[in-house]
C-alpha cells in the first residue's frame, strides 16, 4: 500500500515549476511525490483558491482552502510544507498534532532564529522527523563531488571555499541571502562536512539594495573532509547583474573542483606549459550529464522516514537551523 503524502502551498515550488520547460523534472514537491514509486499524492492545500484549482485540475486529487481540514480528512503520513518560512512553524506544530510521520519543509526553515529552533527542538523530541528541504544535499552531481572531496586522493585537501550568487536585477541583497544563499550556505556545509561561521561582511550597507556587491568573510569549522582548519569561506553576493550564478569553488592543495547552477568541473594540477618550473591547473571533467534526481531523492528520504522510524534524513531540521544560525550571525554582526 502506498504512502499517503499531502502538501500545503501550491505555488511555485509546491506545483507551478513543473511547467517550465527547461528545468530538470521533476522539479517540485508534487512532482516528486508523484515520480516515487511507494508514494501517493493524496491532496492538497491552499488558502488561494485559483492555486487549488489548478492544483486539482493537474493532479486529479482533493484540494483544502484549510490546511487544518486537510490533515483531519486526508490523514497523509507525510506532509510537504511549501508556505512561507513564517508560517513553517505552525504547520510543523500542527502536523505533529494530526500524526504526521514526516514532514518535508521548504527553506529557509524559518523567518527568525526562535522559529529555527522551535522547530528542530519538535524535530529532535521523536514522534515527527522534520526534513529541511536542501535540495542540493539530494542532488547526484553534488553527492558525487562530496565523494571527491572526502576520498582526498584527487584534489588533496581542501584549502579554502568561494561562492558566488547573483539573483538577476530588482531583488534586495538581504532577501536574496535569505531565500537563496540558504542553499549556498547548506552546499558549503554539505561538500566540506563543517559549520558555516561568520566574521565580517564587507560593504553592509548594501544588503538594503539590489545594486552592488557585498563579502562576506568567515570559515567553515571543523571539516569532515580532508581540509586545512578552520576553512576560510568567501561569499560574493551581488545585484544589478542581469544573469543568475550560483557557484562554489572549492581550491585544493592539488587543484579545484567548481560546481553550481549547470557546471561541474573538476581541475587537477600539471606541468604548466607555459612557464618551466611550474604547475597549472587542467580541466579533467566539464559538466554532469545525467539526472541529478534531486527533488525525486528529497521524496523517497522522507518515505524512508516515514516508513522506518529510526531512518535519519540527509537534511534534517538541524541542517537547517545551522543554516539560520549563519544567517542570523551576518544580520547580528552588520
Amino acid at each position: 500500500m502506498a504512502v499517503k503524502a499531502a502538501i500545503i502551498g501550491l505555488g511555485r515550488i509546491g506545483s507551478l515549476l513543473e511547467e517550465d520547460r527547461l528545468r530538470e523534472k521533476p522539479c517540485t514537491h508534487a512532482g516528486a511525490i508523484a515520480a516515487v514509486p511507494g508514494l501517493e499524492l493524496c491532496a492538497g492545500s491552499d488558502i488561494n483558491q485559483e492555486r487549488c484549482d489548478l492544483f486539482a485540475e493537474k493532479w486529479q486529487v482533493p484540494v483544502y482552502t484549510d490546511a487544518q481540514t486537510m490533515l483531519q480528512k486526508e490523514q497523509p503520513a507525510i506532509l510537504h510544507i511549501a508556505t512561507h518560512p513564517d508560517s513553517h512553524w505552525h504547520y510543523c506544530s500542527l502536523a505533529k498534532r494530526y500524526g504526521v510521520s514526516a514532514v518535508v519543509c521548504e527553506k529557509p526553515l524559518a523567518d527568525t532564529l526562535s522559529g529555527a529552533k522551535k522547530i528542530a527542538a519538535l524535530h529532535n523530541s521523536g514522534g515527527i522527523t522534520i526534513i529541511t528541504n536542501h535540495e542540493r544535499r539530494y542532488a547526484a552531481d553534488y553527492t558525487q563531488a562530496q565523494q571527491i572531496l572526502a576520498d582526498g586522493k584527487t584534489l588533496g585537501p581542501i584549502q579554502a571555499v568561494r561562492g558566488t550568487l547573483y539573483m538577476g536585477k530588482g531583488r534586495r541583497l538581504l532577501d536574496v541571502l535569505w531565500h537563496d544563499g540558504t542553499h549556498l550556505a547548506d552546499a558549503a556545509m554539505f561538500l566540506s562536512g563543517a559549520v558555516l561561521k561568520h566574521r565580517k561582511t564587507l560593504n553592509a550597507k548594501k544588503l538594503k539594495d539590489n545594486t552592488g556587491t557585498v563579502y562576506l568573510l568567515g570559515h567553515l569549522d571543523k571539516p569532515a573532509v580532508p581540509a586545512i582548519s578552520p576553512l576560510p569561506f568567501l561569499l560574493e553576493l551581488g545585484g544589478g547583474r542581469d544573469h543568475l550564478a550560483f557557484e562554489l569553488e572549492i581550491s585544493c592543495e592539488w587543484g579545484k573542483l567548481l560546481i553550481g547552477n549547470g557546471i561541474f568541473e573538476v581541475w587537477e594540477s600539471r606541468e604548466s606549459p607555459y612557464a618551466e618550473g611550474f604547475k597549472s591547473l587542467e580541466k579533467i571533467t566539464d559538466g554532469f550529464a545525467q539526472p541529478t534526481g534531486y527533488f525525486s531523492a528529497m521524496a523517497a528520504d522522507a518515505l524512508n522516514c516515514a516508513v522506518h522510524k529510526n531512518h535519519k534524513p540527509l537534511s534534517s531540521a538541524n541542517d537547517g537551523l545551522r543554516v539560520i544560525q549563519y544567517l542570523h550571525s551576518i544580520r547580528s554582526w552588520h
